[in-house]
């Protein structure tokens, strides 16, 4: 029986945070699908598996939208609920969003929010029967980014942490990811939400994370289409070509059409990516 329950990332109060009024809006799509906008109050969203099927992996995943809003259900939701077949417990981040009027420094709010739902999941493994060394994140676009920073970004605490507890994914799956903030690669979107309009060179550098992999990220499963423009695919293959250069396990999935931002069906190909991370996480002992 699929379930579903929301805690709070911060019962005690949002880190990094100025007193605002929450002007957090949802919009539901004629296709269904839900956006969420203005997020400044960070939840998340515990789907369970049935018992009879729980593997111990968990699952984060941060869905899409240019750091403006959030696809919470073809990026978040149905990706769940679809995990949880396999055994995963899976968690949808509603992290925050970018913004000067309630955040001090809007640049780091979405990353503490990653790192803290892994935090709170690793802390609760014993209560969600999760194993706490076999929690992956998970990005979609601009959560890709997210997704991505956080498994580039996890030697420095933005939030508190008395235990020490492990900020490291244990692996990412990243898909039609914003990777890179330079110049050339960048989702200009994304980037001016994240930093703003002139960023400077230095911020720029730190949030490419293309540029911050180490022998120490965290093995990775990528997927884009190399039609997309919204995002261009070398984000994925810097990605990729960084990991390969560190010695870090990767595997990359390039279809030929697909656009951007289909969430777990291209329609432009009887292919499916799930079908392929499945066997990836088949390999890795993470299914078992």
């Amino acid at each position: 029986m699929l379930s579903a329950q929301d805690v709070l990332l911060y019962p005690d109060g949002i880190p990094n945070s100025k007193p605002a009024p929450n002007t957090e809006t949802d919009v539901v799509a004629k296709n269904g699908r839900l956006s969420i906008a203005r997020v400044s109050i960070p939840t998340l969203s515990i789907y369970l598996p049935d018992p009879t099927k729980a593997n111990g992996t968990a699952i984060i995943i941060c869905p899409g939208g240019g750091y403006t809003h959030l696809a919470a259900s073809h990026e978040g939701i149905d990706v769940a609920k679809a995990l949880n077949e396999w055994g995963i417990t899976a968690f949808v981040l509603k992290y925050r969003l970018p913004n000067d009027s309630n955040n001090i420094d809007k640049s780091i709010a979405p990353l503490q929010d990653a790192q803290r739902a892994i935090q709170l999941v690793r802390q609760h493994a014993a209560d969600w029967h999760i194993n706490p060394r076999q929690v992956g994140i998970m990005g979609f676009s601009a959560g890709g980014h997210l997704a991505s920073t956080a498994g580039t970004h996890f030697t420095k605490a933005l939030i508190d942490n008395p235990g020490a507890t492990d900020l490291r994914p244990d692996f990412m799956v990243l898909l039609y990811p914003v990777i890179s903030l330079t110049d050339s690669l960048a989702h200009g979107g994304s980037r001016d939400a994240l930093l703003g309009k002139t960023p400077a060179a230095e911020k720029i550098k730190y949030y490419s994370n293309e540029l911050q992999v180490t022998a120490q990220t965290p093995p990775a499963f990528l997927v884009h289409a190399k039609d997309d423009g919204t995002v261009k695919v070398r984000n994925s293959i810097a990605f990729y070509e960084a990991l390969q250069k560190n010695k870090v396990p990767a595997e990359i999935h390039l279809f030929d059409k697909g656009g951007h931002g289909f969430g777990m069906d291209n329609p432009t190909s009887t292919d499916k990516w799930m079908d392929w991370l499945k066997i990836w996480m088949q390999g890795r002992g993470l299914l078992k």
